[in-house]
C-alpha cells in the first residue's frame, strides 16, 4: 500500500468541499464591532436594534446561524481530522483508488478540492472539473526510468502528474521535464494522435491521474451546452455557468464567470442563484482590479435609488458595503459625500429603520482619529457645528461643516462623534 507523497501534504485537504465559516458569538455582535478588518454579516447590526425596531422588513438579508454544543463539536472533530495531514492525505488517496463508477458525490468533491489547485485544471469551468474528477483512474509507476510512453506511441489518454516527475526526450535532442500538476498526452480530439518523444520517470514512485479519450473529447467539447452568454447589440457582456451543487438536482442555477465591468454592476440588483447566493459580497470584495473608481458603483446604485422596485436592493448594497469595506468611504471625500447622500434619500423616502442600521454600521466601523483645527482668533467661526451633550441626553456629534472650510479640509465630517 503506498502512501501519497509528501508533496502532497502542501495542499489544504478537509473532509468539506466548502470553507468552514466562522461563527461570531451573540456578545460580540452589534455596536462591540469596532474593526473594519475583514467582512462579518449584517446580522451583527441586525441584533443591536432588534428591539428596538419593530418595523423593519429585513426579509432576504443574511442572518448569522447560532451554533449549538452539538455543532460546536461536530466542528471539533472535523478540526482534528483535518489537522492530520497522513488523514487527509489517506482520504484523497481513497478517492483516487476507487472506480469511476463506485465515486460518491462526497468522494467527487473531495478530488475536486483537490485537483482544481493543480496548474492543468486551473482554466477549466466548475463543471468541466468535477466531470473529469468522476471518471479519472489513479496510476502509479514505482521505478525511476520506466518508460510511459514511447515515441510514435498511439495515444488514448490524458494524464496529470500527482507525484513525481517525468521527462519527455524529443527525437531533435531536446527534453523536458514536469513535474506535480503538469499534464502530458492526448488534446481533446477524437482524431487519432501519437505520441512525439519518449516520456519515462525521473524519480521512484510517481503517480498520475489519467483520463481516457473519449471521455476527455466528450467533457471538454460538450462545455458551451453548460453556458448562457447574455448578448447587447450583437456583443456577448456576460456568460454564466450552469452548476449543480449535489446531484439531488435542488441545489442547481447559473453562476456568473465572466462578464463587462457594466454588466457585473449591473448584476448587483439583479436576481442571484441558488449556487452564487454570495455574488454581492465578492463583487464588492474584488471590483478594485475591474474598475478605476468605486463612484462608478455609488452613482449607479443612487441612480437606481429613485426606482422604487429597486430601492430595497440598492439599500441592501450599500448597507453590505459599508459594513464590510468601510475604508472605501471613510479614506475617500468623494465616497463620504456619495454616504451623505444616500442616508438624505433614506430620510427623504422615510426608510427609518435602514437609516438606522446605516449609523449604527458607520459607527461601528469607524476609526478613531485626531484632529487639530486653528483659528486665528478667538472670534473666528468655527464652520462646524455641533449637536448633542448631556442636556440632549446623546453624545456630541458634528452637525454640519461648511463645505471647503478649514473645518473641512482639517478632515471633520458631518456624524462624527467628539
Amino acid at each position: 500500500y503506498l502512501q501519497l507523497p509528501a508533496d502532497l501534504t502542501k495542499m489544504h485537504l478537509t473532509d468539506n468541499p466548502h470553507p468552514q465559516v466562522t461563527h461570531v458569538p451573540s456578545s460580540q455582535s452589534g455596536c462591540s464591532i469596532a474593526s473594519d478588518s475583514g467582512s462579518s454579516s449584517l446580522s451583527d447590526i441586525y441584533q443591536a436594534t432588534e428591539s428596538e425596531m419593530g418595523d423593519v422588513d429585513l426579509t432576504g438579508l443574511p442572518e448569522a446561524p447560532v451554533d449549538s454544543e452539538d455543532e460546536e463539536e461536530e466542528e471539533d472533530e472535523d478540526i482534528d481530522r483535518t489537522s492530520d495531514p497522513l488523514l487527509g492525505r489517506d482520504v484523497v488517496r481513497e478517492c483516487l483508488e476507487k472506480e469511476p463508477a463506485d465515486k460518491t458525490d462526497d468522494d467527487i468533491e473531495q478530488l475536486l478540492e483537490f485537483m482544481h489547485q493543480l496548474p492543468a485544471f486551473a482554466n477549466m469551468t466548475m463543471s468541466v472539473r468535477r466531470e473529469l474528477c468522476s471518471v479519472m483512474i489513479f496510476e502509479v509507476v514505482e521505478q525511476a526510468g520506466a518508460i510511459i510512453l514511447e515515441d510514435g506511441q498511439e495515444l488514448d489518454s490524458w494524464y496529470v502528474i500527482l507525484n513525481g516527475t517525468v521527462e519527455i526526450s524529443y527525437p531533435d535532442g531536446k527534453s523536458e521535464s514536469l513535474c506535480m500538476g503538469n499534464s502530458f498526452g492526448i488534446t481533446p480530439s477524437l482524431d487519432k494522435q501519437y505520441m512525439n518523444g519518449v516520456v519515462r520517470t525521473k524519480v521512484d514512485d510517481c503517480q498520475f491521474v489519467c483520463i481516457a479519450q473519449q471521455d476527455y473529447w466528450r467533457i471538454l467539447n460538450h462545455v458551451e451546452k453548460n453556458t448562457h452568454k447574455v448578448e447587447e447589440e450583437g456583443e456577448i457582456v456576460m456568460v454564466k455557468e450552469h452548476r449543480e451543487l449535489d446531484r439531488s438536482g435542488t441545489r442547481k442555477g447559473h453562476i456568473v464567470i465572466k462578464a463587462t465591468p457594466e454588466r457585473l454592476i449591473m448584476h448587483l440588483i439583479e436576481e442571484h442563484s441558488i449556487v452564487d447566493p454570495t455574488y454581492i459580497e465578492d463583487f464588492l470584495l474584488t471590483y478594485r482590479t475591474f474598475l478605476t473608481s468605486p463612484l462608478e458603483v455609488g452613482n449607479k446604485l443612487l441612480e437606481w435609488f429613485t426606482v422604487d422596485s429597486l430601492r430595497d436592493k440598492v439599500t441592501r448594497v450599500v448597507l453590505l458595503w459599508v459594513n464590510n469595506h468601510f475604508n472605501d468611504f471613510e479614506g475617500d471625500p468623494a465616497m463620504t459625500r456619495f454616504l451623505e447622500e444616500f442616508e438624505k434619500n433614506l430620510e427623504d423616502t422615510k426608510m427609518k429603520g435602514h437609516l438606522r442600521l446605516l449609523n449604527i454600521a458607520c459607527a461601528a466601523k469607524a476609526k478613531w482619529r485626531q484632529i487639530t483645527l486653528q483659528k486665528p482668533s478667538r472670534d473666528s467661526p468655527l464652520f462646524f457645528s455641533l449637536l448633542g451633550g448631556s442636556d440632549r441626553g446623546f453624545g456630541i456629534f458634528v452637525e454640519t461643516v461648511e463645505v471647503g472650510s478649514k473645518a473641512a479640509e482639517a478632515g471633520l465630517k458631518r456624524g462624527d462623534q467628539v
